[in-house]
């Protein structure tokens, strides 16, 4: 029997080591569905519910696997589909490959079903490598062009596959004029800068008294050398949301996270320091990072194409992290004075303090705060965590302490709605020996991951570890929007947008065969989590929370508290009822030791 392109394309997935296709079906890839069927189900054919979590699971299994991802749709439909998963994993740079269908060739141009310009409609997402297969001798090499540009550019690419392709006889490029021959592999190599370079730098951070770290998911690969710099420079570090798995919460030098969802203390270690150092974060906000001519700064970054932006850098080191802050350590003269880093530990424990403290709150029913904070200390040490974007994501990043083995991540820069749920799932085909958590909003929980749970429903017996925990934010608001329409617009809850129904998230996991478990009462809280950790199949928690508990950046300033208060007093729904009897006090409740006007926003008090 003669070998089909189809076939080749999944024997030389096979030949790159690629496990899981996540992907649905359609007859644009039906060439590639009956080649799975010859192949026995290798690589697997991992079914989602729609085009877009296929998408997000091969972006979840790229992310906690730090292996290729590969998802694979129809023409047409299916290929727009695709889009927004794929866009994810362009914006937070991870490896992701995928492989569309197309009409026939003898159809294209021709307004033919479901015939879209995928070269056009692909040249930003996959502009790093896009390509489609006319004939069979462009095989292999657009495949390992496709794979192999993907690891080393940390990017997208696309294979388009005619379906009239996919059906021919595979012959593969010969020894000839314009045939071009592959080969596999991907070799292992870490860059580093000049020795110029790596010294110009020390002089920098050797010369500062109060220098500041901030990492990013690039120096997951670093942790020692990151401990050994701040030891070294008696620095502080804050981490960007991508990276919050990249060093150890629970470190007293530690400030967590930083931004618009982060902690106190990161930004006043960014508001105190002379002195900046980037590692591996292309962090994109540049109002939380030092004024403009106030610290002296340091870029290390693999990509070449990303130093030099959000600041301006007195230095750019092009190179891995643990490569370069390898070569960088003996420069390093160590510091003396321990003031500036005694005041960062102590600002540190104190934010963890107002972490409880805020969590301890009453609600109506349940703060959000303590769903996260309560999970703080329960959670396994393997545990693989994703939040999806919205309110969710401030309790993610505020409450959590990862450390050890423990990962983490979620939409950074793209912070589109709907990931959580597929990329615990991608997780636990990377990992399926290891707990996985999703914690979402039940505005993402409607939007894609009520139908996720049929794909959670169809794997998990396959799982050596079959906990898979869903935590939905049960709050019937769209709180996100909802609190920045309040503090950014003076703006009351607009209902026909932000409000949405009430669904019973437990009930629906339960007719699935799995365990769910719907939570109404604070004192139930811990029970549940408890229970959901030791079940022995995957689990939906429906936690009944307060949309009125708000989710203030750190930076907050007591005028945009009374504004956000001034625009609820206008008039919100019935279920705001407690807040406009005494929002202020409400919202100062939360911020332990109150806030002051000052004439630079969060200049002072404990948020």
């Amino acid at each position: 029997m003669s070998t089909k392109v189809s076939d080749h394309v999944l024997q030389r997935l096979r030949d790159w080591e690629v496990e899981y296709v996540f992907a649905y079906p359609g007859d644009g890839i039906n060439g590639l569905l009956a080649a799975w069927g010859r192949a026995e189900d290798k690589p697997r054919f991992i079914q989602a519910r729609h085009e877009e979590m296929a998408a997000f699971e091969a972006v979840g299994y790229a992310k906690f696997s730090g292996k290729v991802g590969v998802c694979a749709a129809t023409s047409g439909p299916g290929a727009i589909h695709l889009l927004n998963g794929l866009y994810d994993a362009k914006l937070d740079h991870v490896p992701v490959v995928a492989l569309v269908g197309q009409t026939n060739r003898s159809a294209m141009g021709g307004s033919y079903q479901q015939e879209v310009d995928l070269m056009a409609l692909y040249k930003d997402v996959a502009s790093d490598f896009c390509e489609t297969v006319t004939v069979p001798e462009q095989l292999p090499n657009v495949i390992d062009r496709a794979m192999r540009t993907a690891m080393a550019r940390r990017s997208v690419t696309a294979v388009i596959l005619p379906a009239d392709v996919q059906e021919l006889d595979y012959s593969p490029p010969g020894h000839a004029f314009k045939m071009v021959p592959s080969s596999l592999g991907m070799p292992q190599y870490a860059p580093v800068p000049g020795d110029a370079d790596l010294t110009r730098a020390a002089e920098v951070l050797n010369a500062g008294e109060k220098v500041a770290i901030l990492i990013g998911q690039g120096a997951r690969g670093a942790r020692q050398e990151v401990m050994a710099l701040a030891e070294r420079l008696n620095a502080g570090v804050a981490k960007a949301l991508l990276g919050k798995d990249a060093l150890d919460d629970d470190l007293p030098y530690v400030t967590g996270s930083i931004g618009l969802l982060g902690t106190r203390p990161s930004y006043d270690m960014m508001t105190g320091c002379d002195t900046l150092l980037v590692i591996g974060s292309s962090f994109p906000y540049t109002q939380f990072l030092p004024e403009f001519g106030q610290a002296r700064a340091v870029q290390i970054d693999i990509d070449p194409h990303m130093v030099g932006l959000r600041y301006p850098f007195e230095v750019n080191l092009v190179g891995d992290a643990r490569e370069t802050l390898t070569r960088l350590l003996p420069l390093l003269k160590g510091r003396k004075g321990k003031g500036w880093r005694k005041k960062i530990e102590k600002d540190t424990a104190r934010w963890w303090e107002v972490m409880g403290r805020r969590a301890a709150v009453e609600a109506d029913p349940i703060n959000p705060e303590y769903v996260a904070h309560a999970l703080d200390d329960l959670l396994p040490e393997n545990v693989i965590l994703a939040a999806d974007s919205g309110s969710a994501a401030n309790w993610y990043a505020r409450h959590l302490r990862l450390r050890g083995a423990m990962r983490g991540s979620l939409s950074g820069t793209l912070a589109t709605m709907g990931p959580g749920v597929p990329y615990v799932i991608g997780a636990k085909f990377a990992h399926g020996d290891r707990p996985a958590i999703a914690l979402v909003g039940d505005g993402a929980m409607q939007m894609n991951g009520l139908a996720e749970l049929i794909t959670v429903a169809k794997y998990w017996q396959e799982w050596e570890d079959p906990r898979l925990i869903v935590a939905v934010l049960n709050n019937q608001d769209l709180n996100q929007v909802t609190w920045e329409m309040r503090a950014m617009s003076g703006a009351p809850q607009f209902l026909p947008s932000q409000s949405i129904p009430d669904v019973a998230y437990a009930d629906h996991a339960r007719l699935m065969g799995l365990h769910g478990i719907r939570v109404e009462k604070p004192e139930e809280v811990r029970g549940a989590w408890e229970t959901a950790l030791a079940a022995d199949r995957p689990c939906v928690l429906d936690f009944v929370t307060d949309p009125a508990v708000p989710p203030i950046p750190p930076h907050a300033s007591l005028d945009q508290i009374e504004a956000a208060a001034a625009s609820v007093l206008k008039g919100d729904s019935d279920r705001t009822a407690m807040v406009r009897q005494g929002f202020k006090a409400k919202v100062q409740e939360f911020l332990p030791g109150g806030h002051k006007r000052s004439a630079r926003p969060g200049a002072e008090g404990d948020a």
